[in-house]
């Protein structure tokens, strides 16, 4: 006996989308309350603790939707000392995150190493390279002092990933992490520094993955590695596994955090009891923020050319994916010819949506939608990911407001709409 059909959100949300379109205007970004916490739940569900589990902020920079997921079980994993800040910012100490990312300045690594040094360090900062971690070397020599820093290691995997070509991060020859033999080098400049503590591995496989193969072959990569390595250090004990959890349209199957962790109890038992890591990590993103965001537009023009079009007050400014790799993002109607749709039936036209910006390729995709016109108001789905932190003044558009909706229905302000005196 197959399953009903989950109840489309929606019809839920319905109410408060359009109560933050008028009381904030568009473009808006919504965040559901409800769905976030449901999306923490999974994944926290899937990889229990003692898992350390820091959210990659870089999917969702607005500090208000990092203090909610902190508040869900999750701290922050950051890849510059802007992102450090929101952390701080949202409420996280500087034990609750972790830095990584292929673009550490030596700014970076110098405030890593002044945290440390005054008694406030950071959980650990991932290496991508050698030449970083000589640089690493060089500032903890002047700075650090008698305290001490831990440090991991990005190893990548060499994988082939179930995913777009321009997400696939893990794959041999992409420009993050090192291979084997580069981080064992690595792991022995850090290690003959005083004060800097190598712990263990972090790799990421790629972003929206398709399936599990890679994943699994990767942490098997990973765990090979911490065990290597972690025979002559007896502190060699962490490994982090990345996230890349998909969010996939509706009606795509994908691979949920559950299916990915009934992978590890076979990959660790196929490691000696005493070589397994002591600390295992994961640092999901889009898989948190991704299905609980809605980006609320008005409609400003309707063309009959060719089929239906409609041009809305929105597009590759707040939400980049779909012009940046063809990224699809259902759009529904909220409202049809001035009218807030209720759930009856309509009638559903193909339809071409465009983005307001000077460029052709801010184009949104075709989608079944009812009879517009000027005014009317669409949702984008799936827009909690990479929309708010991709975002640019691009045509010298203000960012948009960041809207919460509470369990209640109600409305709280994360962020206020950014100002035309803040442009230039």
């Amino acid at each position: 006996m197959t399953e009903p059909p989950a109840p489309d959100p929606l019809a839920r949300l319905t109410p408060s989308l359009l109560a933050a379109a008028r009381r904030y205007g568009t473009p808006v970004q919504v965040t559901d309350a409800v769905e976030l916490r449901a999306a923490a739940a999974a994944v926290r569900d899937a990889f229990p603790d003692p898992w350390l589990r820091a959210f990659s902020v870089k999917a969702n920079d607005v500090a208000a939707i990092v203090a909610r997921v902190g508040g869900l079980g999750f701290d922050a994993n950051v890849v510059s000392r802007g992102e450090w800040a929101i952390a701080r910012r949202a409420g996280l100490p500087n034990e609750r995150i972790t830095l990584e990312g292929v673009g550490k300045t030596d700014a970076d690594l110098r405030a890593a190493v002044r945290a440390a040094a005054e008694g406030r360090p950071l959980r650990w900062v991932a290496i991508e390279s050698r030449d970083e971690a000589r640089a690493l070397v060089r500032i903890a020599g002047r700075s650090l002092g008698d305290a001490s820093l831990d440090v991991l290691f990005r190893l990548n995997p060499e994988v082939a990933p179930e995913t777009l070509r321009e997400l696939a991060v893990g794959a041999a020859g992409s420009k993050f992490g090192m291979i084997a033999d580069e981080l064992s080098e690595a792991v022995e400049v850090v290690g003959a520094a005083p004060g800097l503590v190598p712990r263990g591995v972090q790799l990421h496989v790629g972003s929206q993955l398709g399936a599990v193969d890679a994943w699994r072959d990767a942490v098997r990569r990973g765990l090979a590695v911490v065990a290597l390595l972690g025979g002559s250090r007896a502190r060699f004990d962490t490994l982090d596994v990345g996230g890349g959890f998909p969010i996939l349209p509706s009606g795509e199957g994908a691979p949920g955090p559950e299916r990915f962790a009934r992978e590890l109890p076979a990959l660790l038992e196929a490691i000696p009891a005493d070589r397994r890591p002591k600390r295992m990590g994961l640092e999901p993103g889009r898989a948190l923020v991704a299905r609980a965001g809605y980006l609320v537009a008005r409609v400003l023009h309707v063309r009959d050319r060719g089929g239906g079009q409609v041009i809305l007050d929105t597009g590759m400014a707040e939400l980049i994916r779909p012009a940046l790799y063809d990224a699809w993002h259902e759009i529904s109607a909220l409202t049809s010819l001035g009218r807030r749709l209720d759930g009856s039936p309509v009638g559903l036209e193909p339809t071409r949506v465009e983005g307001p910006i000077c460029e052709s390729t801010d184009h949104l995709g075709e989608h079944q939608l009812p009879a517009l016109r000027r005014g009317d108001l669409v949702a984008i789905r799936d827009a909690g990911a990479y929309s708010a932190s991709l975002g640019s003044a691009y045509n010298g558009r203000p960012r948009p407001p960041q809207v919460i909706v509470e369990p209640d229905g109600s409305l709280t302000l994360g962020r206020r709409r950014g100002s035309l005196a803040a442009l230039g």
